[in-house]
């Protein structure tokens, strides 16, 4: 069946070839106008390197409603170490459903503010132990 359908084909048109007009002279034979480069010198560095970030932004906004939410997106770079776009979604919407799971279940948040405890506070037989220990040479 293959085979019918191979002869059924027609072959490629191809445009005709011009010969190439006949006006043009050969190159001449004397090579006398060859231009030549110039003497060429090396120009030493400057000390300072070229700093594409040295001028920075004099108006620093203060910050907003927009800021709080914002974050910049990623670069390609982290983008291929953070397994692609794909994984980077996965994660993101794991993150989501894990955050609306917390929410709707109340619990405790997993890193919380730390609490300090008040001090010991010592009997009055322990206080006159201690003073009684202490070195009371100024």
């Amino acid at each position: 069946m293959l085979v019918g359908t191979a002869h059924a084909q027609s072959p490629p048109v191809t445009p005709p070839v011009e010969p190439p007009p006949a006006t043009s002279a050969p190159p001449p034979a004397n090579n006398d106008n060859v231009t030549t480069l110039g003497e060429v010198r090396a120009v030493k560095p400057e000390d300072e390197p070229l700093d594409l970030y040295r001028f920075k932004n004099p108006v620093e906004p203060a910050p907003n409603r927009f800021s709080r939410t914002w974050s910049e997106p990623p670069s390609v770079e982290q983008v291929s170490l953070s397994g692609g776009y794909l994984m980077m979604g996965i994660n993101a919407a794991l993150g989501a459903a894990g955050k609306g799971i917390h929410k709707l279940t109340g619990g405790p948040d997993q890193i919380q503010s730390a609490t300090a405890r008040p001090p010991p506070e010592l009997t009055e037989d322990q206080q006159q132990r201690a003073l009684q220990h202490q070195d009371v040479t100024p």
